[in-house]
């Protein structure tokens, strides 16, 4: 067991690590100051796991969140199981070969938006009684209004938000793994998790075109329930 933790930390981990804490909690928090229904507070995670392994990702997610508690929001600081778990399962799919086309990191996306839904759902009811600083607390608010009870509000938010969200923040670390040179990604410890499969350029735009569709879901999602 400790023989494959070691695994997953080099020399180039422990650079990337601290870039991708920064990216996360500033990706954070512009999505909590602009209270949209998404998080894209994982892409780093996302990234280590992938180009790393678990158990690095597993730290990553965490330190994004007590680091973001503690510096600058608080309410960041309670939820980084979920981001431990997030960085945990990106690369455990990355380990099974999920992260080498485009199609395979939807899959990525969608199990590690399951895993994350599960575990914030008791963060979200008991710690904040389904109403936090995300935006995606505009979508809890109406479940309640339509009498759906507590858990059941915030769960059914969760299944919802968090597929957009984990599915564009794994095509994002993925577009970036696709930009880096095949050189430059041999230095990390899992160089054949992000291996491409034929394509490597075509599988760019797709995930650009993909995150783009997504991202415009998102905001049709946000009007329809402000609107309504």
């Amino acid at each position: 067991m400790l023989e494959k933790i070691k695994k997953d930390f080099n020399t180039m981990t422990w650079v990337l690590i601290p870039v991708a804490v920064a990216i996360n909690v500033v990706m954070g928090q512009i999505v909590v100051l602009l209270k949209l229904p998404v998080y894209l507070d994982s892409i780093g995670t996302v990234l280590v796991g992938a180009l790393c392994g678990p158990w690095a990702g597993a730290l990553t997610g965490a330190m994004s969140n007590i680091i973001w508690g503690l510096a600058i929001d608080p309410n960041a600081f309670p939820w980084w199981p979920v981001a431990f778990m997030i960085g945990y399962m990106s690369g455990r799919m990355a380990n099974w070969g999920f992260f080498k086309s485009w199609w395979k990191v939807v899959v990525t996306g969608f199990v590690v938006a399951l895993t994350a839904a599960i575990v914030s759902t008791p963060i979200g009811v008991y710690l904040y009684g389904g109403i936090t600083a995300s935006g995606s607390s505009f979508i809890t608010a109406y479940l309640l209004q339509t009498g759906q009870g507590m858990i059941s509000a915030v769960l059914s938010t969760n299944f919802l938000v968090e597929p957009v969200d984990k599915i564009t923040t794994a095509m994002l670390a993925f577009a970036i793994v696709q930009g880096l040179s095949k050189r430059f990604v041999a230095r990390f410890p899992r160089p054949e998790n992000v291996e491409g499969e034929a394509g490597g350029q075509m599988q760019l735009y797709i995930a650009v075109g993909v995150v783009f569709l997504l991202v415009l879901f998102a905001a049709f999602m946000l009007r329809n329930i402000l609107g309504g």
